[in-house]
């Protein structure tokens, strides 16, 4: 089912309008004080609501011709068309000729979607209701383990998109956690992570969940014969189950499942496979919290608040789908980004969530944009024409603002930034007593919070020139180090609250950035073939650090010496 679109990407560098853009950018002056100044209007014009999301796009180093022309961009890469054949569920994943059909996921279950033949709905509810019936058996008490006590703690077992989401959203909705219930996230092959983890459990009320789509992935499979291990080893000294091995079937049977489609591996381990939770080659692994990937998380916080979840997912999906490019967010800050890479020379990307629940959102981003976009080559296999890709990092505030905002306010670099924060925060706390001064007593830390996100915006945009800081009665000799710039663009994205529906918003805003990102730069975003010679390289490695001599003198001189130090140093 491959299409016109998916075969011919258009070489944005011949378009138009990337030509307008590269005059407009060697003419621009930023000068965000004086656009401000003559045009009070800027803000509520380059403010958009997409969904419960107020996204101010003010701050941004761009001027109406600029927006206009990235916006001519975007139709003559035909956005508008790759888009829509992604939803419709045709093979833009070209160099896999998969369908790219995370949005199904969240697809209400009265519309209908057949793709290749297949009932994509309904697979996708029934799946979800097999996920939500485990669930309500381990929140009820209804499943237990060998000795008939409930589950108190989940260890998701997985790696890459199998962890990074899962964590990322358990995190930011912790206060929708059934009390009583705890998950923790096992990935790193590092054997520390999975002992530190497995520490102080107890085993008769611990279940593992296995993510992994092929039951193959090393990492996976490692952490999960390790943590097995540790439920027999545990159970037997507790005297849950006798060292047999019915014993230790018995165990599996009841402290672990699946997230996979590899059936017959999973019952090789000792897994029911009717307790195995599948997905589909069109759900590429960072794109999918939203599916059965989500147990844990489903687990946690409840089926109806997952299926809130889904639906702040898809209400943002429809917003991409359906608005108009210029009041489409995502398709606004797509755009702005590719504006930043290709033509203001920028290469890193911060996001900078001034709500602590939000913590591990940048390092979910991470995996989620420069897996997709990290590509040299276009989809059709030609070299890419431009530079692709941005490095996502960041932290919540304000500790970054103790960290790296020197670099951010005053360093060479230009850093685009994205602002995250919410009115009506969790724990809404207040200072009884304050500190006498700049802290009144009774105040609401939260507004005190938020105020260190409206005050950092402005700072980036306006700075402080060389006038204001000698009115201040600064040294001369001081004066230049104390000079802000200001023209440092930033996007502030504001919500109601941190709901699991808004949760759902701020991913699918992202996940559809960074699709249109890769279709300005003509690359598939949903493969990932960057990530497989290492692994494939580590195998081949793996005898060589065991003692294996030949397999050591296959390898390259630098490689080589250091496996010997590392043998010489563990022995």
């Amino acid at each position: 089912m491959t299409s016109e679109p998916a075969r011919l990407p258009v070489d944005a560098t011949t378009t138009t309008a990337w030509g307008s853009l590269t005059e407009l950018s060697k003419n621009l002056q930023p000068d965000l004080r004086g656009w401000f100044a003559t045009d009070p209007a800027r803000a509520g014009r380059l403010s958009h609501q997409a969904v419960d999301l107020h996204v101010d796009l003010s701050k941004n180093l761009v001027t109406d011709e600029v927006l206009a022309s990235l916006l001519a961009l975007a139709d003559e890469v035909r956005l508008a068309e790759r888009r829509d054949a992604m939803f419709a569920g045709e093979h833009i994943n070209v160099t896999e000729d998969r369908a790219v059909l995370h949005t199904a996921l969240r697809r209400p279950s009265d519309e209908p979607l057949t793709v290749d033949g297949q009932d994509i709905t309904a697979d996708v509810q029934d799946e979800l209701a097999k996920v939500y019936t485990f669930a309500e058996k381990v929140r009820s008490g209804e499943w237990t383990g060998v000795t008939g006590e409930p589950v108190r703690t989940i260890v998701n077992i997985g790696i890459g998109g199998s962890d990074l989401g899962p964590v990322m959203a358990y995190e930011a909705l912790e206060p929708f956690v059934q009390d009583g219930l705890e998950v923790r996230f096992v990935s790193n092959i590092d054997p520390t992570d999975v002992a530190q983890k497995t520490a102080d459990l107890d085993p008769t009320t611990t279940l593992f969940i296995v993510a992994s789509k092929t039951f193959g992935t090393l990492e996976t499979l490692t952490n999960a014969r390790l943590a097995r291990d540790w439920m027999w080893r545990s159970l037997v000294a507790v005297g849950a189950i006798e060292d047999s091995e019915e014993g230790r079937a018995d165990a599996v049977a009841k402290h672990f499942v699946a997230v996979s489609t590899a059936l017959d591996k999973v019952e090789a381990f000792g897994i029911d496979p009717e307790n195995a939770f599948g997905f589909w080659d069109w759900v590429g692994g960072r794109y999918s919290v939203d599916s059965a990937i989500g147990t844990s998380l489903a687990v946690a916080i409840g089926p109806d608040a997952f299926a809130e979840l889904l639906a702040g997912f898809h209400a943002m999906d429809e917003h991409f789908r359906t608005t108009p490019f210029e009041q489409n967010v995502p398709a606004l800050m797509g755009l702005l980004n590719v504006w930043y890479v290709n033509f203001r020379d920028a290469h890193t990307h911060a996001v900078l969530p001034y709500a602590q629940q939000l913590h591990r959102f940048p390092a979910y981003l991470q995996q989620l944009t420069m897996e997709s976009n990290g590509k040299s080559v276009r989809w059709d296999g030609t070299p890419v024409t431009s530079d692709t890709g941005e490095v996502f990092w960041g932290e919540p505030g304000t500790n970054g603002q103790h960290a790296f905002y020197q670099l951010i306010h005053q360093g060479t670099r230009l850093v685009p930034a994205d602002f995250i924060a919410v009115a009506n925060p969790a724990y809404p706390l207040t200072d009884a007593v304050g500190d006498g001064g700049a802290v009144a007593a009774g105040a609401d830390v939260h507004g005190l919070f938020l105020a260190n996100f409206f005050a950092q915006t402005k700072a980036l945009a306006f700075g402080k020139t060389a006038e204001e800081v000698r009115a201040e009665g600064v040294a001369e000799e001081l004066v230049s180090a104390k000079v802000f710039s200001g023209n440092r663009p930033t996007t502030s994205i504001l919500a109601p609250a941190l709901t699991p529906s808004v949760l759902g918003q701020l991913i699918a805003l992202y996940e559809h950035v960074t699709f249109v990102q890769g279709v300005v730069w003509g690359i598939d975003s949903f493969d990932q073939w960057g990530v497989e010679l290492g692994k494939k390289l580590a195998l081949e490695i793996a005898p060589a650090v065991a003692g294996d001599e030949d397999a050591l003198r296959t390898q390259d001189p630098s490689t080589a010496a250091l496996i010997a130090k590392y043998r010489e140093l563990r022995a």
